[in-house]
Order: C-alpha cells, then sequence, then structure tokens
C-alpha cells in the first residue's frame, strides 16, 4: 500500500500547467518520501466543454521504496529516482497541509474557469472511474462514490478538479505511453520558446520510437506548446528509456528541470467500442459513403456515412483532401467526437475499406448518320441526336476510369492536427500508414 496523490484542473487558457504543480510536488514530497512507479499524466474525455488544453490530470504515488531505483528526472539540481515497488504506513493526513500548500500556491484560482481539486488516499480510485472519465461526462457524485472511505478530497470554488483527481488514480494501463516534460525557468514564463527545428528533425529520425514530433507536412515543431505555461517541451514515446537521451539532443534554450511521465496518450483509450452516437463521445462508425462530399465555408469538408455527416475540419490541414476524395459507395471506418451542434462526427482518423471504381463520362456518342454529338436524354441514360433523333445507348458515350489516389487502408490528420489520446497509426499494429 502506497499514498495516491491525484490533482487536476489547475491550469487555465493564461498560464500554468498540471504537470508542473505534479513536478513541484515531486521536488517537495521526495525530500522525505521515496517516488513509486512513474508519476502519470492522464488526459480525460477530449470532448468535455469546460476543460482547458488537453484535459489531462495527474497522479503521484510515494511511500518507502523497493527494489532497484531510477532517474526519472531532475528537479531544482536533484535527480529524481522512482522504485518500482514501495509501501506507506503513513496516513493521508500526513501529508496534505504539504499538498494543499502547493496547490493553492500554484493553482490559477483567480481564474473564473479553473477550479482545482486533489485528492491523497491509500488506495486508488475505483478502475470503472477512468472509463467512463475518459469516454464521457462524470458528475462529482459518481467520482465521489469511486473513492477509497479512507481518502482525503479537497476542492476549490466549485470543485470540478475532484473528478479528475480521482480519475487519475483510477487508471490502471491496459495500453500506455510516456512523455518527458522539460519545465521553463519561471523568468521565462510567457516568452517565445527558442527550439531549433532541424535538432527536432533529427531527433525525430535517430528515436523511431517517438512520436508527434514535428509536422513536416506544415514545416513547424510539434513538441512544444503554444501557451504562455511552463512548459518548454515535451517528447512522446513507447520506449521510457529512450526518452532523456532524445531531451538532451533537442538545441536552444535549455530546460530547467525534467521529469519523466507515464501517460494514456495516443492509446485511443478515448474511443467507445460500441459507438451510441451520444454528443461528447469519441466513436468509431463503418459504413458507406452516401453522396459526394460538400465542401463548406472556411475549407471543412463533410460526407455523410449511412446518416452521419462526418466533417473534416480546417485545422486537420491535408487531412480534409482525403476525405474529399471519397465517392458515393465507398466503405469506410472513422473515429471521431460526436458534437451535439450541428450535429456531426468531428473526423479524428478513416480507414478506406473499399473503393467504387470510379468512372466518369467524357464524351457524348457522335451519330452515325449526321456526325453530330447526341444530347443526353436524362434519367433514361440514353442519347438522340438533336438532328436525326436517333437515340443511342450508354455504352456508346466514352468514358474514363479514374484513380481516386485512395488505397485501403488508415489516414489521420498530419502531426500538429492530432488529439492528445488520438493513436497515431505508427502505433497501430498492422496499420499500414498512408
Amino acid at each position: 500500500m502506497v499514498l495516491w496523490i491525484g490533482v487536476d484542473d489547475t491550469d487555465s487558457l493564461r498560464g500554468m500547467c498540471t504537470t508542473f504543480l505534479a513536478a513541484e510536488l515531486v521536488r517537495d514530497l521526495t525530500r522525505d518520501f521515496d517516488l513509486i512507479g512513474y508519476p502519470r499524466l492522464v488526459r480525460l474525455n477530449p470532448n468535455i466543454p469546460w476543460k482547458t488544453r488537453g484535459n489531462a490530470a495527474v497522479c503521484l504515488r510515494i511511500g518507502s521504496g523497493r527494489g532497484e531505483p531510477m532517474t526519472v528526472g531532475e528537479l531544482g539540481g536533484r535527480l529524481i529516482q522512482t522504485f518500482p515497488r514501495g509501501r506507506c504506513d503513513e496516513p493521508p493526513a500526513r501529508v496534505l497541509g504539504r499538498v494543499a500548500a502547493l496547490v493553492e500556491r500554484w493553482s490559477r484560482i483567480d481564474d473564473e474557469t479553473t477550479n482545482p481539486g486533489f485528492t491523497i488516499s491509500p488506495t486508488p480510485a475505483r478502475a470503472w472511474l477512468y472509463w467512463r472519465a475518459v469516454r464521457r461526462i462524470v458528475t462529482m457524485d459518481e467520482a465521489v462514490t469511486a473513492a477509497s472511505t479512507s481518502a482525503i478530497v479537497r476542492g476549490y470554488k466549485d470543485g470540478r478538479g475532484i473528478i479528475g483527481a480521482l480519475a487519475a488514480t483510477s487508471w490502471r494501463p491496459r495500453d500506455r505511453t510516456y512523455e518527458v516534460l522539460c519545465y521553463r525557468e519561471e523568468s521565462s514564463w510567457g516568452t517565445r520558446r527558442k527550439i531549433v527545428p532541424e535538432s527536432v528533425k533529427e531527433m525525430d529520425i535517430r528515436f523511431p520510437s517517438t512520436f508527434n514530433n514535428y509536422d513536416y507536412d506544415n514545416d513547424h515543431v510539434v513538441i512544444a506548446p503554444h501557451s504562455p505555461c511552463p512548459i518548454l517541451f515535451g517528447i512522446r514515446g513507447d520506449e521510457p528509456g529512450a526518452l532523456p537521451e532524445a531531451m538532451r539532443s533537442i538545441r536552444g534554450e535549455r530546460p530547467a528541470g525534467w521529469l519523466l511521465f507515464e501517460t494514456n496518450q495516443g492509446t485511443d483509450d478515448h474511443v467507445v467500442p460500441q459507438p451510441v452516437m451520444e454528443p461528447r463521445q469519441t466513436v468509431r462508425v463503418e459504413g458507406s459513403v452516401e453522396r459526394f462530399p460538400r465542401i463548406l465555408r472556411g475549407g471543412h469538408v463533410v460526407v455523410s456515412l449511412s446518416g452521419v455527416d462526418v466533417t473534416a475540419y480546417e485545422p486537420s490541414k491535408q487531412f480534409r483532401s482525403v476525405v474529399a476524395s471519397l465517392w458515393p459507395g465507398d466503405r469506410i471506418g472513422v473515429i471521431g467526437a460526436i458534437r451535439e451542434e450541428p450535429r456531426t462526427l468531428n473526423l479524428e482518423k478513416l480507414q478506406v475499406l473499399d473503393v467504387v471504381k470510379r468512372v466518369v463520362k467524357i464524351a457524348n456518342p457522335i451519330c452515325n448518320s449526321c456526325g453530330c454529338r447526341a444530347k443526353s436524354m436524362g434519367r433514361m441514360g440514353l442519347f438522340r441526336c438533336p438532328k436525326c433523333r436517333e437515340k443511342f445507348p450508354r455504352f456508346m458515350a466514352s468514358f474514363r476510369t479514374l484513380d481516386s489516389g485512395l488505397r485501403r487502408g488508415w489516414y489521420e490528420p498530419p502531426v500538429g492536427s492530432r488529439r492528445h489520446l488520438s493513436k497515431p497509426l505508427k502505433r497501430m499494429p498492422g496499420a499500414r500508414v498512408l
């Protein structure tokens, strides 16, 4: 048994980051306790309307470590180590004051949209809470019923962060990835980050177990956020041991510290396996394209799939051309979030299952008697010479077969347009990346 600490909803669009608060908690608590396992960064339902940026909560486990330690960070000039196992006989109240002080110091409580919450417990919340919180909207009552009876739960303002804090402790990974997060000197917060793009490209090639580093389609760095938060950059990957070296290969502004997290990013945990098409859920749907795609004002592309409008919005960039290439009768699978108004599926990934033959008419028949070009008779599918009135069947017209450019397999947006939880194709076994 160890102490589980979960925290959520401490940041705002104007600054801060819950993972920075996690680092401050680690820095403080590891002076008296050992860190057990990796710190955890747990993304929850990305369709929640009141989230800040990535809807991330954090979870730490502390106690007296057992086993061989390993380094997972450097904070305040001190190496941070973690142990694979541990126990803690201290009650949650033992660290309540320290956790509360740091949450109150670093949370953006002055922001009207920020409602922090934290939990300290000798056991994690029940596992079902994570799956509800990553796939739908959870009420406060639901979250609290999942907590241990001996857990301390504290919220500020409306206390909404309690939900994410408890959900972060309830995550039992089926799939997982890792992210090394580098932090800036406080004097640099809000200023432009200095990262050499070429070093990010070199790192991307040198460390193939990493993902979502650089958007080659649109030529920009993806590892660095654009907000005025304390994060310098973060590198995600499947091999935790490779991430510190990948981090050190990035040139530019030097980080003031770093911490390696275990995460659910890039896992598709948010996708409901049996879609019920409820708003703010992410689902997978298969079917046939019903009509040619429509291009909306602003560059959004909409295609109808078995009675559902599927939309690739302008921020998905080149991905829209894949959707625009679909024809009626094509069979596809789509993953995306159900939007309430207008009712549509916001596309995250697309799988081409089968494509119909693209045959287009390039010329009407020529009359054998007078040499005139025949005219279409409309829905009858026949042609008629305007001079001789002779009729011709459809097969006498000239046709051409087009190459749609689509191949069976998966398609995804450029790196800079992907959601945190969306599983990149390079992590999908057997997926042919097109």
